[in-house]
């Protein structure tokens, strides 16, 4: 029977085997983070002036979105291999819709009157971007960034599926074995990562211009 107490009692047993694979996924989990903030941020930004472009990049990032997970990992296995890196590029693919279109938005929502005081000030475009529009943007940026980790931490389960590790072992595992402890178990640590890593991006985007005035989700 399953119980509050006999999924402790199976963390407690398999404390190490967890703490393991919470540093795998999380590794993962940041990694293709790390690589979407790089790649998708700079995207929004060389759109940002043109919204037939703007909305190219949304829209493929949304279909992208749609895809099961599991299929867009079988579709790149035949081309990477299993692994890592299958998973981490699909990851950085299911990342693109939050932050490039929280940039996108949170560039294009400066108020306008800030655009033409910098332009009576004599600056020059990418004047206005570095000085005006990426930093009352930050915090549109980051709620989007948050939205992405979250959802590269629930995602990245399903890649153990295709040997890449993390918490999605022991899923699989309970599954196999009927073990609903340990899938409960996985799962609260999974769950437990996801909010933290959420409450701690939430601390950073209260620091942000116009961040106090974000409502926690």
């Amino acid at each position: 029977m399953v119980s509050i107490g006999s999924i402790i009692s199976w963390m407690a047993a398999n404390s190490e085997t967890l703490v393991s694979q919470a540093i795998q996924h999380l590794n993962i989990s940041l990694t293709a983070l790390l690589f979407g903030v790089l790649l998708w941020i700079p995207a929004a930004i060389a759109v940002r002036n043109h919204d037939r472009a703007a909305d190219v990049l949304i829209g493929t990032a949304g279909i992208v979105l749609t895809i099961p997970s599991l299929a867009l990992l079988s579709l790149l296995i035949p081309i990477m291999g299993i692994g890592v890196a299958p998973a981490v590029t699909a990851l950085v693919l299911y990342s693109a819709l939050p932050i490039a279109r929280n940039t996108y938005t949170g560039i294009e929502g400066v108020d306008p009157a800030k655009i033409e005081a910098g332009r009576g000030l004599g600056m020059t475009d990418r004047q206005l971007l570095v000085r005006v529009q990426l930093p009352m943007a930050l915090s549109v940026i980051m709620a989007g960034v948050r939205q992405a980790a979250v959802l590269l931490i629930a995602i990245t389960t399903v890649a153990a599926f295709f040997g890449a590790g993390g918490l999605g072992n022991s899923i699989f595992a309970g599954i196999r074995l009927s073990n609903a402890n340990q899938i409960l178990a996985a799962t609260a640590v999974i769950s437990g990562i996801a909010i933290s890593l959420d409450y701690g991006l939430y601390a950073v985007q209260r620091f942000l211009p116009g961040g106090a005035e974000v409502q926690e989700t």
